[in-house]
């Protein structure tokens, strides 16, 4: 029991001040973000007129089960689908506004000579924005319904998962201690399989358990299963090489699809609440007054950068993107500011202890800023257009004050183009799943089922049982991969009322998918029997026309499907 009483006594320490804090500046109208900060600077060694907590270890445990809340969290809230729904314009401007603060924050990191590493991980601290802080922003001043705060919310939710992805991409720099293009491209082609193949999987299980077990389930048991495939998710993102706030992420994009959501997202609210006030307490732990009044001029610097950047670099994303300038700058003055991700973006840097100490608490300091600053900036938005518009010339004005993205969107006069398109878009995704699924199933044979099979099977029979297996199991998807969609509608009017020309594009993709799963198919059999010579080529024809001529195939590849897009829909058709 003795052990257990410093985790106790810290514990009962961070509550009380938090506890503290959070009224203090609920009552001050102040985000409550800033409130655990601060908590967390006052129960932390560096001040020294404050009892203080005693196991920094354990509340640095206690700040990781944070972070995977609060990514399990995110994840509820988000969903592919709306991504696809939001069209070109917020991913346009996302996309140009990390890539250009990223810039930014490299570039001033690099004019106080710091090393490589800390310029990189600073460039990705401000290129995030703060969703909390903004929300809460909007939702104080009464802004939520504008059309601005709608563009706002929607680059947020592209520049977390883009967060995802550029944590991935920063823990393999870490590990190289080198930027290297090819391993880059590798570990962002890597992610995207994993992504895809969870995802698919999950869609197609993880709605069909919930349904099976809904008379089994009440609040109690629906929490404990939903953070127990948290955790499972975040295994096996680890094991694979991911961080686990990614691994936390996905399973609550996956979850976010099924109907029972909303429920999931209420129960598990507060203990990601908890754990999520944990992790930013740690975070104020780490501010070293000391160290601010040291760095006093690159925090300026960086808050300089912050501001500047966002307004400027973000108002040309947005006018790139169609938006009119005034839409822009109203966008542009709501993102001026860093949060949480870049919190954890300094905890990724200092655990795999790549980042300099100085540079957590200059991001905290720069944090607590911007986050006092964000109300006023946004107010401060329609004034500086206004400055703005009046030195700008008259044909320049009134072309940025058009708002393309509100103009009709003209019919498409080419309905084959059109049909094309959708064909084209469905013919990608039947390739991409059921591609990684084969690959997926051909893995997991190799690493799982060969060593098993070795052990009970004589060499001579091993191959080719391998091979019949792997095959069974890939055999729906490679018919899917090979044949789904091919006779649809859509397809016969473009090859029946089309050109000459869509002819020759569903000819040439249609031959592109069978020697896809070819290739597929000859890798199976060329690699567990690779003694078989020119008889494998007869092997690898005779096997894909028994797949590929399937009834059975036919009937269980489209069942799945048919699963698959009902789960994906469920949620929808529900509402």
């Amino acid at each position: 029991m003795s052990n257990l009483e410093p985790l106790i006594a810290d514990l009962a320490l961070i509550l009380i001040c938090a506890g503290v804090m959070t009224l203090l500046f609920k009552s001050l109208k102040q985000p409550i973000v800033l409130g655990y900060i601060v908590a967390g600077f006052l129960a932390s060694p560096n001040m020294p007129y404050m009892p203080s907590v005693s196991d920094m270890h354990g509340v640095h445990l206690w700040s990781e089960i944070g972070v995977i809340f609060l990514l399990f969290a995110l994840g509820l809230e988000f969903s592919f689908k709306k991504i696809l729904k939001m069209g070109a314009a917020p991913i346009i401007a996302a996309v140009a506004i990390i890539l250009g603060m990223m810039y930014i924050g490299m570039l001033t990191g690099e004019l106080f000579g710091w090393s490589n590493m800390d310029c990189i991980y600073l460039g990705g601290m401000l290129a995030m924005s703060s969703t909390t802080i903004i929300f809460k922003a909007f939702d104080d001043m009464g802004l939520r319904r504008e059309r601005f705060a709608g563009l706002v919310l929607s680059v947020l939710i592209l520049e977390d998962i883009l967060a995802i992805v550029l944590m991935v991409m920063l823990s393999t720099l870490a590990v190289s201690k080198e930027f290297e293009g090819t391993q880059m491209l590798g570990s962002i082609l890597q992610l995207g399989f994993f992504l895809v193949l969870w995802f698919t999987v999950g869609i197609y299980l993880i709605p069909l358990i919930l349904r099976k077990l809904k008379p089994l389930m009440n609040d109690e048991t629906l929490l404990i299963l939903a953070l127990a495939l948290c955790f499972g998710m975040v295994v096996a993102a680890s094991s694979v090489g991911f961080s686990a706030a990614f691994g936390a992420f996905v399973m609550g994009s996956i979850l976010a699809e099924t109907v029972e959501a909303e429920q999931i997202e209420h129960l598990v609210s507060p203990v990601k609440n908890l754990f999520g006030a944990i992790f930013f307490v740690s975070v104020g732990m780490m501010v070293d007054v000391s160290l601010i009044i040291e760095y006093i001029v690159p925090i300026l610097c960086i808050i300089a950068a912050i501001m500047l950047g966002q307004t400027i670099w973000s108002t040309v994303a947005f006018v790139i993107s169609g938006q009119s300038l005034k839409t822009s700058m109203k966008c542009s003055f709501s993102l001026t500011q860093i949060g949480e991700f870049s919190f954890i973006l300094a905890t990724l840097g200092t655990s795999l202890g790549v980042t300099s100490d100085f540079l957590y608490p200059i991001v905290v300091a720069v944090s607590v800023f911007t986050t006092f600053t964000t109300p006023y900036m946004i107010r401060l938005a329609e004034p500086a257009y206004n400055v703005v518009a009046r030195f700008l010339p008259e044909r320049w004005r009134e072309k940025l004050d058009n708002d393309n993205a509100d103009k009709e969107q003209q019919p498409e006069t080419n309905e084959m183009r059109q049909l094309w398109n959708t064909e084209f878009k469905r013919f990608i995704f039947i390739l991409l799943i059921n591609s990684v699924l084969c690959i997926a199933v051909i893995a997991i044979m190799y690493y799982y089922g060969v060593p098993l099979l070795t052990a009970i099977l004589p060499e001579s029979w091993l191959g080719v049982t391998v091979a019949v297996i792997t095959l069974f199991a890939c055999s729906p998807f490679l018919w899917a991969l090979m044949r789904q969609g091919g006779d649809s509608d859509g397809v016969n009017k473009l090859w029946y009322e089309g050109t000459r020309v869509d002819r020759i594009k569903i000819t040439a993709f249609g031959l592109l998918r069978l020697a896809i799963g070819a290739a597929i198919i000859a890798y199976i059999i060329g690699n567990t029997m690779p003694k078989i010579g020119l008889m494998g080529i007869f092997a690898v024809i005779v096997v894909a026309l028994m797949i590929f001529f399937s009834k059975q195939l036919e009937k269980k590849s489209e069942t799945m499907t048919r699963k698959f897009t009902e789960n994906l829909n469920k949620r929808e058709q529900k509402q």
